[in-house]
């Protein structure tokens, strides 16, 4: 069953919702200067709140970071218990392997190469990533904002890389689009963040209904 991430999550009502529509991981963001960021403190409290209640039956805990020195973000990891990490920013392998927790890694995709130099140059960072078991994330690339814009990219491109092993579909999700999303691509996982917000905020109802149209569809 394809997986779900929800990204950026701020609240604990919002980390409720998603485990309870059965979403397989829960992001929070720890990038300086972000709309989405949240207090290191705060954080710490929310999972170990969630935990309490629910132990680790729920969804894993992923840190978002990006292009940020990597005994901080340890550091971070440890802290607040966290069980991944995604790194959104330009790390390289080498920095992605010094990471304490398993790893996604964004994969920008730009919208100014074709499909066929995309391919050309994406396919052999997955298959990279797969060797030293780091998940892949196909995110459109929009500059320094680094993700959470609600910018797609051409899903020809994510469709053509699929049969290059698993990876997260990223980019412009929403409760509209995402079933159309998974049929045609067939990622291993989805992640959204800007998708499930209303007036920039994450939307209890939004959350469920994505969460629950991708989990109704079949293999």
């Amino acid at each position: 069953m394809t997986g779900v991430k929800i990204c950026s999550v701020q609240q604990l009502d919002h980390v409720l919702a998603a485990a309870e529509a059965g979403a397989d991981y829960v992001g929070i963001n720890f990038v300086p200067g972000v709309r989405r960021q949240i207090v290191q403190s705060e954080a710490r409290w929310m999972i170990q709140t969630f935990r309490y209640e629910y132990g680790y039956s729920g969804p894993e805990f992923v840190g978002i970071f990006a292009d940020q020195v990597i005994d901080e973000v340890n550091r971070i990891i440890d802290d607040c218990d966290l069980d991944l990490a995604q790194l959104s920013g330009h790390e390289s392998v080498e920095y992605a392997t010094q990471v304490s927790k398993p790893v996604i890694k964004a994969i920008h995709v730009s919208a100014h190469k074709s499909v066929e130099e995309s391919i050309h140059d994406i396919a052999p960072l997955i298959h990279r990533f797969h060797s030293l078991g780091i998940v892949p994330l196909l995110d459109p690339d929009v500059g320094s904002a680094l993700g959470g814009t609600g910018t797609t990219f051409d899903w020809g491109i994510a469709k053509a890389l699929a049969s290059e092993g698993d990876f997260l579909l990223g980019g412009g999700l929403n409760p509209d689009t995402v079933t159309s999303a998974v049929q045609n691509v067939r990622p291993w996982g989805v992640d959204v963040s800007s998708g499930v917000e209303t007036n920039g905020m994450k939307d209890t109802e939004k959350i469920k209904k994505f969460i629950e149209r991708v989990k109704a569809q079949k293999e």
